[in-house]
This record gives C-alpha cells, structure tokens and sequence, in this order.
C-alpha cells in the first residue's frame, strides 16, 4: 500500500520516535523534501544525535573532546533545519485508531497527533543471567553518559594509582565488537583487562581460523582471556591482604577475577516494546517487520534502525542488523516513502562490520562458514595470506583473507584480519558480493596498483584465482577442519623445507621439499602406496605447485588450503 501525503492548507505532521542514525537521518532528510512539513522528534534520553560509535574511542582518549562526539543538539537542528527536537521526551503508547501518541515529559503527559510516525527506538543491551549486574562498578558502553561515567572512573582509579599499588583492573564481559574496543580503550588508558567470553573464540562472527590472530594480539597487549565460560557472578569483596577492591567477578569455570570495574556488552536486541503494545507486526526475533519502503504493518507508521527487521543477503533469514550504515539509509528511504518520493527499495543486508585490535584490523562481509553451515549452503573456501602490497617494496604487511563461494563461483561471504589493507579489500569484496560477482569476475577485476598500494595481482585478484582453481579441479583442496580424516586415510606430504619441517610438523608427514618432488615421486609413490596425498606448505603456493606435479603423474593429490598456518589457527595443539 502506498500513502503519500500532498500538500495541503495543514502543513503533514511527521512525529519521529527516536533520534541518533535512523530517526534523525529521516527527520534531516525529511525535512530537505518538505519545507512545510512540522517535523516533530522525540528523544526519551539527553542526546538526539551522537557518534555512539566514537564512545570507545573517547574512553580511550583518542577522541578528546566530549562535544566531539555531540553530533548535533536541539537548538542547532532547529537553527539548521527547522527540526522540533524535543529531548527528555519519552512515547509511552500508541494509539493507531486515532493517530496519536502519548509521552511522558518528567511530570507531564500529553497526546501529539501525527499524520506520519516514524519508530527509531534503536536496540537495548541483552541483560545476561549474572548475579550482581546492579553493581556500581558495572558499566555499559552504548550512549553518552555511558561513556561519561566510565571515563569519570577510569580518571578516579588512575589518580589513585600509586607505585606501591597495583595497576587498576578491569573485566570485560563479551568479546564482540563494542568489547573488543573497550579492551583496547581500557588497555591504553593503563588498565589491567580481563576478556571473558562465552564462545570459544574473540569476535564470534569471525571465522574460527581468524580469531587465534585477535587472541594473539590481544595476549601480547596483557590481556588476559578467559574464553568458552561465562560470568556468573559479581559480588563486592575483600583481597587476602585486605585492600577493598569493589568486586569480583566469578566465571563458570570457578576461576574468580578482582576488578575495580566491569564493562558488560554481550549484545542487543530490538527496543520493540512499544511497536508490540501497539499490535505492530513483529517477526520472530521480536524485530519490527518492515515492507521495503520501511512501512510497517499499519499504513501511517515507519520504523528503521536497530530496531526493524532485514533479510539477509546470502540465507535469506530475516532478523535484525543493529549498523549504522543501514540504519542511516532506511532513515532516508523512510522520509522519501513518507513524502511520497520514489524510493530506493531497501537490498538485503550483507552485515558488513570492521574492528581494530590494537594494531590488527578484522573484518566481515556477508555470510561466514557458520552460517552458511546452518543454512546448509553448499560453499567451498579459500584461505590466502598475501601482503597489502608488493612485498618487495618496503613495509608491507601480511594479510590472512578466508572467503567462501557457492559452487558455481559466486561469492558468498569474506572475511579478513591484518595490520594493513584488510578494510580496502573487504570493502571491494562486500561491493563484489552486492553485485553478485563471481570467482571469475574477482580475477578479471581492475584494481589501482602501485607498489606502495597493492600488488599486480591483487589479494582480490588472488581469492579470485585460487578459487576458480579450486572450483574448477585445477587445484583439489583439502581443509584444515579434515585434518584427522586426512590423518586416518591419505598420505600426509609436508613440502616445506627440512628447516621449517624440523620447527613443527604433522605425526607421519613425509618431508619432501616442492622443488625436490619430481625427482623423488618414486618415493612418493611407494610411501603412498596408492592412497590419495594431502600436500600442505606454510602458506600454501607450494603445495600448489607440488600438487600440480602430483595430479600429473595420476596421483590423487589435495593442496592444504592456507596451509600450515591455517592448520596451527584451526588446530593450535598440532
């Protein structure tokens, strides 16, 4: 159904529930299309338009000044475009019938009729089952007096920090990407930092030979990571020696961490609450359902943000992406729709999200393996290690790229981890996804090159070529997650150099360097007794090459993809 809403002797009253991105990028382009228009936001809490995700970097210092992070404020809204920003201003219901809602002012309520109403109530912190979460020294990270009243700790903690006094702790419970980045704030602020997480590995959507590079970098940073248990409890206690400390944190595993304050970000879910009092249409994970022009299920009321529900472009599932990014183009198509404007119809999500690890950058676009494993799609990966740019000029920078495709090339998800050039080349992969680029399109693509930039061939370039060998039976590859079928039943060949093979190998490898092959492939032969050979180097190129050798002489031969330092990722116990 389509509303428009023409000008008339009144001028349309749109009310926006909500500011930061989604609301206040509708109401800002709302307000572009229509000058009549009364435009009417409603912000429950002091702050209608801030940088949510510069608060870590405000904890840390980075960003100095508060009113950097303070995007805009009632009055300039009002001076810039005509905006009545009313903060403090809470919508308590909805009354569809009538066009009405109702809000709550501190002592006063009163009723706003609305012609449109846009909902961008934005996403509230998931309250994990621990004993103690209303402890003073338990902090959130998600708004301004959020970061405020960290920072204010953190200063009275330093300050009292003496030589003969230990450094103050914190732990920090969820290692997502808002937990990753208080990590880093705390740490660099000089705090000693506890990381615990239910998952078994940092980051959780990350793949699982992804993640021992954050953990890595996180250890060498003192971090100390209690991975795979969960906080149970937080309770103010007493040391041995008797200095106070305001609480410890008691994990599943018995083990007990001392900390002057804890930060708790395990994830969000939808601030839904009110579209359901209103007998809006939900989904399943209790998102608001939105048509493609961000219409709910009644015809005069919008909603966008962390709040509404998406598809998600590789499964099809529908659920909610809580990102800036998206939340600021539903705001703009939710104005277009609302004034009658040809819209943009809103794509499926890809889900594209960066971190920095100190001195690491990881990063995500599309589906990872998980889930294409959940949504039983079937995909083949590639693991690359390539630098981010020509090795032989000088600085360049191991990147460790792992992208999956469908098996007819299409490019399906990606991810990377590295010190430089990983946010360019997820960025072209999410882009290549978006277009529904294949194998064969990745290495066709034409990408600046110069040697302080990149390569000839492009690590895209490269994803591109590996995988098209892999698909196409040019290169068979075997995983490292098939390490102890290929242990059981195939001849174990390491083409690495006696050097490297002798610093860590496989139990029962044969060591054969790749440029020795074709002179012992009688050795080869009778070692493997006519079972297939799972070839693996460090890295990967090599048993490429010796693979190709093998597949020539009739062997049944898979390269290892990534090879060693992948198989070390997946399997640290090796």
């Amino acid at each position: 159904m389509t509303t428009t809403f023409a000008p008339a002797q009144e001028p349309t009253r749109i009310v926006i529930v909500g500011g930061v991105a989604g609301g206040m990028s509708a109401a800002a382009r709302a307000r572009r299309l229509d000058e009549q228009a009364e435009i009417i936001v409603l912000e429950q809490g002091d702050h209608v338009s801030f940088a949510n995700c510069g608060l870590p970097y405000h904890l840390s210092g980075e960003i100095t000044a508060r009113e950097d992070l303070i995007l805009h404020t009632p009055a300039t809204l009002a001076a810039s475009l005509n905006l009545d920003v009313r903060t403090g201003h809470r919508v308590t219901s909805i009354d569809k019938r009538s066009r009405k809602v109702t809000i709550a002012a501190g002592d006063h309520t009163y009723a706003l009729p609305y012609d449109a109403l846009l909902l961008s109530p934005g996403a509230v912190g998931v309250r994990p089952p621990i004993t103690g979460l209303d402890h003073p020294a338990v902090h959130t990270l998600r708004t301004v007096p959020d970061v405020d009243g960290l920072r204010e700790r953190v200063e009275e903690l330093l300050a009292a920090h003496t030589e003969s006094r230990p450094a103050p702790s914190a732990v920090v419970i969820g290692a997502g990407f808002i937990g990753l980045e208080a990590v880093e704030a705390l740490t660099t602020r000089g705090l000693a930092v506890h990381l615990v997480e239910l998952a078994d590995h940092v980051l959780p959507p990350l793949d699982v030979e992804l993640a021992p590079l954050l953990a890595t970098e996180l250890a060498a940073h003192g971090v100390d990571l209690h991975l795979g248990v969960s906080a149970q409890a937080i309770t103010a206690a007493t040391t041995a020696d008797g200095t106070i400390t305001p609480v410890t944190v008691a994990l599943s595993d018995d083990a007990t961490l001392a900390a002057d304050l804890v930060i708790v970000n395990v994830g969000v879910r939808p601030a839904s609450a009110l579209a359901a009092e209103a007998d809006l249409d939900l989904g399943p994970t209790g998102a608001i359902r939105v048509d493609v022009d961000q219409r709910t299920s009644d015809p005069y009321i919008w909603a966008v943000g962390d709040a509404v529900e998406v598809t998600q472009a590789i499964t099809g599932a529908r659920m909610p992406v809580p990102l800036a990014g998206p939340a600021n183009r539903q705001g703009r198509r939710a104005a277009d729709s609302i004034c009658g404007r040809r819209t943009t119809p809103q794509a499926a999500v890809l889900g594209t999200a960066i971190v920095r690890v100190f001195g690491l950058t990881a990063a995500t676009t599309g589906a990872n393996q998980a889930t294409l494993r959940r949504a039983a799609i079937a995909h083949e990966v590639m693991h690359i290690h390539p630098g981010d740019h020509a090795g032989y000029y000088p600085g360049s920078e191991e990147m460790h790229l792992v992208a999956s495709f469908a098996p007819d090339g299409t490019l399906l998800g990606a991810q990377g981890v590295g010190r430089a050039g990983v946010d360019k080349r997820i960025d072209i992969l999410a882009t290549a996804i978006r277009a529904g680029m294949t194998a064969d399109d990745l290495a066709e693509l034409e990408l600046a090159y110069s040697p302080p930039y990149g390569s000839a061939k492009d690590p895209v370039n490269m994803l591109g070529f590996v995988a098209q060998n892999a698909l196409d039976n040019t290169m068979p590859q075997w995983q490292a997650q098939d390490l102890d079928r290929a242990m059981a039943d195939t001849l174990i060949l390491d083409v690495r150099s006696a050097a490297e093979f002798a610093q860590g190998h496989l139990a029962g490898a044969l060591n054969i360097p790749h440029l020795e092959l074709r002179a012992r492939l009688s050795e080869v032969r009778e070692v493997a007794g006519g079972r297939a050979i799972s070839v693996y180097c460090a890295r990967g190129p090599r048993s490429y090459l010796a693979t190709r050798v093998l597949l020539s002489e009739g062997h049944d031969a898979r390269s290892l993809s990534g090879g060693w330092l992948t198989l070390q990722a997946v399997h640290p116990d090796i």
